[in-house]
């Protein structure tokens, strides 16, 4: 007699999002094949059933077995996390079904139990992200070759889907996520809202809210959600929210709604829509014909209502240019063919507000070439920058202090970092004013982020100067390039390395009128450890060179977003310093705080 597979999504892993369904299935069933952790994740559930268990990549041996021990007239439940359709498990049963020659009448039953996946629960903690149009795109390139991935996720930035990513980034799979980003910062705005969500609704979870531009900052693995948000997702209270568009047709915040029901579904209400466009119109002038000229109830004070509400919203208001527009257009009339539209008119008023709301393609211009001054709608720039008094200078003096205070204003910030900087952040579309003046008061400036750093101790107050040329030239040289991945050099000015260079990714130790050499320190972690010893000895003018190669190794064969301690244990040996592996010590697993 011929037993029955029931494909079950039992959700994120909390009892209290298993649904009732899926608990009947798993106490019915006499066999529980499933990936080890989701078998721990639900063996509150379990009784007396027969126990199948596997590692990770053995997903093709459990749909087999299953298909086996249902043939043998068991009742057998193949557990998923999530849905069991979204990346789960019910794809491959119906695959290995499949080469057997399954048919539904006569062959083994099949019942697919669904559960709440990842892009769902992880919205859930985030907010409303997904209020319209979504996608999910898996970045593993295991069974899925890239470059379709990457075609996948370039028509996703461009359709403007809010996307949700899973299999982000495993220990191996580091690159994927940062040509994900990439991709979609050619289509969006740096500040276009990202929330990151690990382990939902399970022991460890874990929710941030972020940004588009830092969200590699952030720690993504095989347990996360990152859900990308689209042109108007905004970011409110601490939530991720993506208006549906409502407010094209009602306002919000009023009781009494200015169309009424009967109008809210009139092609007056509507000019966005497809039945809205002449199919005979000369795309080429961009005229707009219009199929129904009874307005009589919508063109009450549509021109009033058009005006201000172009004009109410200052610059840098909290509603997007997109949401703007477009609500003008619902309540701009229309005019026949024949009438003559005016340049004030509330109909040229719309048009013009349409040509401004896509802000995330840059500049927009007229039919005729002439820019579109946008301005109104514009988001305010973010500038970041970090300043210093000098490589070997740490003291800032008073007026370099004001200046600083000037320059930030009320609505900047700075924040002082561990290397002797501080991390300067000014809305402002106008930088250079800014490194003008503080370049004129002797600050040394540099980029943030994934460029290389120089932290050079202060020589004892500049009384053991000998190897400030050589720092002041590596600065010079390498100071703010870009690099795989944000790379630390340290220079210390005698032998007893106070500043903690020999902790740094690249570590340089003046000593004996020569200089010693570390690589592939590690700072932070459980597992941090200095650099390794590679030289000892280096003649002064061969120092500067022989860095400035090592980091030029690192820019041409380093991985994205790869440390350089671990560039080092990949590849070796670079400009002959061989690596060395370190001892490796046991260290229990522990949560942060316990």
């Amino acid at each position: 007699m011929a037993g029955k597979l029931l494909i079950i999504g039992f959700g994120p892993g909390s009892f209290e999002h298993i649904t009732k369904r899926a608990r009947e299935a798993i106490e019915e069933s006499e066999v529980i094949i499933g990936y080890n952790t989701y078998v721990d994740l639900i063996r509150g559930l379990l009784t007396d059933q027969e126990i199948v268990r596997t590692g990770m990549t053995e997903e093709v041996s459990r749909a087999q077995e299953a298909v086996r021990q249902a043939e043998a007239g068991k009742k057998v439940a193949v557990i998923s996390s999530g849905d069991a359709g979204v990346y789960g498990m019910a794809g491959l049963v119906y695959e290995v079904l499949m080469e057997k020659g399954w048919r539904r009448n006569g062959g083994v039953e099949v019942e697919i139990i669904p559960g709440i996946s990842a892009i769902n629960s992880s919205a859930s903690l985030l907010g409303a992200p997904v209020m319209h149009d979504a996608c999910t795109i898996s970045l593993s390139d295991h069974l899925t070759p890239w470059e379709l991935i990457a075609k996948r996720v370039e028509a996703a930035a461009q359709a403007d889907f809010v996307i949700a990513l899973y299999n982000p980034r495993s220990g191996r799979r580091t690159r994927q996520i940062v040509e994900t980003q990439r991709i979609l910062l050619k289509y969006r705005s740096p500040e276009t809202p990202v929330g990151i969500v690990k382990s939902a609704y399970r022991d460890r979870q874990h929710v941030v809210l972020t940004n588009l531009r830092d969200m590699l900052d952030h720690e993504i693995g095989m347990l996360t959600t990152v859900i990308i948000g689209n042109a108007s997702t905004t970011i409110y209270d601490g939530l991720m929210i993506t208006p549906r568009g409502y407010q094209r047709k009602y306002t919000l915040g009023a009781d009494v709604q200015p169309l009424k029901p009967h109008q809210r579904l009139q092609e007056a209400a509507e000019p966005w829509a497809l039945q809205q466009w002449d199919e005979e119109a000369d795309a080429d002038d961009e005229d707009w014909a219009w199929e129904d000229d009874d307005l009589s109830d919508a063109r009450r004070g549509s021109e009033q209502a058009a005006g201000t509400q172009l004009e109410s919203v200052p610059v840098g208001g909290g509603v997007s240019g997109t949401a703007l527009a477009v609500s003008a257009v619902s309540v701009a009339e229309r005019e026949e063919p024949s009438s003559s539209v005016g340049a004030g008119s509330p109909f040229m008023l719309a048009m013009e507000a349409l040509k401004l709301s896509d802000l995330s393609r840059g500049v927009v211009t007229e039919s005729s070439g002439a820019p579109v001054t946008a301005g109104l709608f514009r988001q305010q720039a973010i500038f970041e920058l970090a300043v210093s008094p000098g490589v070997a200078e740490k003291r800032f003096t008073a007026k370099q202090m004001l200046t600083l205070a000037e320059v930030v204003g009320d609505k900047g910030s700075m924040e002082y970092t561990p290397h002797h900087q501080m991390i300067v952040r000014v809305p402002t579309s106008n930088p250079d004013e800014i490194t003008s003046k503080l370049r004129q008061e002797g600050f040394l400036l540099a980029p943030i982020g994934d460029v290389a750093q120089l932290k050079a101790c202060d020589f004892c107050n500049a009384e053991k100067a000998d190897a400030i040329p050589y720092a002041e030239e590596l600065q010079k040289r390498i100071g703010g390039i870009n690099v795989p991945k944000e790379l630390r050099i340290g220079l210390n000015g005698c032998g007893m390395a106070c500043y903690g260079a020999v902790h740094e990714d690249i570590g340089i130790v003046y000593r004996k009128e020569k200089f010693d050499l570390f690589l592939g320190g590690k700072t932070v972690g459980r597992n941090a450890h200095p650099g390794q010893p590679v030289a000892e000895g280096i003649e002064p003018d061969r120092l500067v060179e022989t860095i400035e190669r090592i980091v030029q190794r690192y820019i041409s064969e380093g991985h994205p977003n790869e440390r350089f301690h671990k560039f080092f244990k990949r590849i070796k040996e670079i400009e002959g310093y061989k690596h060395q592996e370190l001892p490796v010590f046991k260290i229990e697993d522990a949560v942060c705080g316990d």
